[in-house]
């Protein structure tokens, strides 16, 4: 893909006014298979690639949760290290309600309204993630520890482990 022209999205002004370093990646985005397409385009490990999911909580308040591309996420778990009842993903409408951004497109900085966010611990752990720019097909390179004090994001354990081949086929 040609180099092209930096874009303007909400969650990029968010980094430029806090003075964070990150880079930008382009890639051609599919509507289906999400960070591992991503990861492919780019030529990125898909353990380094966080994707970010809306959820509402047991009081349908949205909740962000962000996690490797390679992980599936246990709903259940995080609602019950957050003392939560439960946890339901949030329709793509009223996904975009709440950030402002479209599925496949929802980054964790620039959202339109100020919400809870966690992050899978073991990301925190990583030199360097790469997160959805605010726009399909772009993801930004940061620092786990910038997007950690940036967004004051509650690690938790949001991984389910399974046995090798026995991975769930949901989509994103």
């Amino acid at each position: 893909m040609a180099k092209l022209k930096s874009l303007i999205t909400c969650a990029v002004r968010q980094l430029r006014r806090a003075g964070v370093d990150f880079s930008e990646h382009h890639y051609d985005y599919l509507t289906r298979d999400g960070a591992p397409h991503a990861a492919s385009e780019l030529g990125l490990d898909l353990h380094h690639t966080v994707k970010t999911l809306v959820f509402a909580d047991d009081k349908k308040q949205p909740l962000l949760v962000l996690m490797q591309g390679d992980y599936e996420i246990s709903a259940k778990s995080i609602a019950r290290q957050l003392g939560l009842k439960t946890l339901a993903l949030y329709t793509p409408e009223v996904a975009h309600k709440h950030t402002g951004y479209q599925i496949g497109g929802i980054s964790p900085f620039g959202t339109r309204r100020r919400m809870p966010i966690c992050v899978e611990a073991t990301a925190l752990k990583l030199n360097r993630i790469y997160v959805n720019g605010g726009k399909r097909g772009f993801l930004m390179g940061i620092s786990p520890r910038s997007l950690r004090d940036i967004l004051q994001a509650t690690p938790v354990s949001a991984a389910i482990d399974y046995p090798k081949g026995d991975i769930p086929c949901w989509t994103n």
